[in-house]
């Protein structure tokens, strides 16, 4: 039995703001049990529900020396689909009504967070052969571990797998700041190491430090190599090229399942999708206030409303796009203020054409992804996005730019060999989003066959976490020399 430690900031049900805790609470239960023994360190937020809070069990308390601070760290354990989640408690570090704050308190947050870990497990009677760490939160874990444990016979067997989610992020902050945070030696805080643009840089640290690096596409994986795409490590990136993986994220499909889900209106399946989406849509149409018309095309956009997500796209063309063509929108989501009030401005103007939903609601995310009859989605970049699979799972055609896992999931409709599972255009245009998304109108109005073709391919793909699972299980044995 192997022994593997999920090291996050975030992961569902028990604390989530993205994508990250969809990918750390979902993959760990599709392990071969029998083979491996995952479980998942978090911290323990005073923000979470109180619902998860009254399932947490005591277990231990101890202190971490942060530098010259001394901090109290309790660890707190609870079960969840048979997976074991512990909790490292500090009231100073984690209160607060969300999860991260401004940029300065987080990297110290962070730091704490990735000893405490460390710290954390001879407490535990659980010694990881390795610990899985994710984003650049625990970008320091591998740091410590190589340069302050590496000698403890403890820890020497440790291996270390290191999963960028988004390397836009980084966890960059100033070098004498992060020196007196950490402790760690002088010369760590070089060009070869920590050291990023002048910088200290956790993300940098996480990558160097790992045994193996992976990220969330075969296609991202590709691209954070290039200048272009690297957020300026990709020097970095192409050094440590033999041991990046891409790795595709994958999707719940207990969660998502259109023949269950219980935030739809009408269950359907890959056979009777046609009366199941048309009975969905009109609801939707109607709890939206938008015009009930079956022959319009709903096109669905939930989102965070960022620069990334392709929202310049958008904005330049809604315009156009409302004022010519028999469409109507359904979004939702949050973000960036000037994106919020794009969409507000729009949904004034056209109120039969476009309704948004400036927030966040699980129940009305699922219900787009079911209602609608294409999806939207013109990332800048996208390290592997979830929402095209969720729509691809639910029916509901995806539109998509050609990158990251965008590429790697969505294959473009082809008309002459009625192929393909959505539509795709390459280049990071808005007309030439108009003009695909013209298309796509053109094929749903026009050859329903095809159109109902395109749909029932998109179900029948598999983009469950078994098969992501087996190549992490693959690398896993691959590090630990496994007979």
């Amino acid at each position: 039995m192997k022994k593997i430690l999920f090291a996050a900031s975030e992961a569902i049900p028990f604390i989530k703001t993205g994508g990250l805790a969809d990918v750390t609470g979902s993959l760990p239960k599709y392990f071969d049990r029998k083979k491996y023994d995952v479980r998942i360190i978090l911290p323990k937020y005073l923000c979470m529900d109180e619902r998860f809070k009254g399932q947490l069990h005591f277990k231990c308390h101890f202190y971490v020396n942060l530098s010259w601070r001394k901090q109290y760290a309790g660890i707190f354990e609870a079960k969840q689909d048979g997976i074991t989640y512990y909790f490292v408690d500090n009231e100073f570090y984690f209160a607060g009504d969300k999860p991260y704050n401004e940029l300065y308190q987080d990297i110290e947050k962070f730091a704490y967070f990735s000893k405490a870990i460390l710290e954390a497990l001879p407490f535990l009677d659980f010694c990881p052969d390795i610990i899985h760490c994710h984003d650049w939160q625990t970008g320091l874990i591998p740091v410590f571990l190589k340069t302050l444990y590496g000698d403890e016979n403890y820890y020497r067997g440790i291996r270390i797998v290191f999963s960028i989610h988004n390397l836009k992020f980084q966890g960059r902050w100033s070098l004498p700041a992060v020196m007196d945070i950490t402790g760690l030696p002088e010369q760590i805080f070089t060009a070869d190491k920590l050291e990023s643009y002048g910088e200290a840089n956790y993300l940098k640290g996480g990558i160097v430090y790992a045994d193996a690096v992976t990220t969330v596409s075969e296609t991202y994986a590709r691209e954070i190599t290039t200048e272009q795409g690297g957020e300026g490590l990709d020097g970095l990136l192409r050094a440590r090229k033999n041991d990046l993986y891409g790795i595709l994220n994958g999707l719940d499909y207990e969660e998502y399942d259109p023949q269950k889900d219980g935030y739809i209106y009408n269950h359907f399946n890959e056979q009777n999708f046609q009366e199941g989406k048309k009975l969905n849509k009109a609801r939707l149409q109607k709890e939206l206030g938008l015009p009930v018309k079956e022959n319009t095309m709903l096109i669905g956009i939930v989102s965070r409303m960022t620069s990334q997500k392709g929202f310049d796209l958008v904005a330049y063309i809604m315009d156009e796009l409302l004022a010519t063509e028999d469409v109507q929108l359904a979004v939702l989501g949050t973000g960036e203020d000037q994106y919020q009030d794009m969409f507000r401005y729009f949904a004034q103007k056209y109120p039969d054409k476009i309704q948004a939903t400036i927030g966040y609601s699980e129940e009305r995310a699922h219900r787009i992804y079911a209602s609608c009859d294409a999806f939207l989605m013109p990332s800048l970049f996208e390290p592997c996005g979830l929402s095209q699979l969720m729509s691809l799972r639910y029916g509901t055609v995806p539109i998509v730019r050609e990158t990251g896992g965008l590429k790697d999931t969505v294959e473009a409709y082809n008309e002459y060999e009625h192929t393909g599972t959505g539509f795709s255009f390459a280049n990071y245009n808005a007309h030439e989003m108009l003009g695909t998304i013209r298309y796509a109108i053109s094929v749903f109005r026009d050859r329903k066959k095809d159109w109902n073709g395109l749909i029932q391919r998109g179900m029948k793909q598999d983009f469950s976490w078994n098969r992501s699972a087996g190549k992490y299980e693959a690398l896993y044995e691959k590090l630990t020399d496994f007979e």
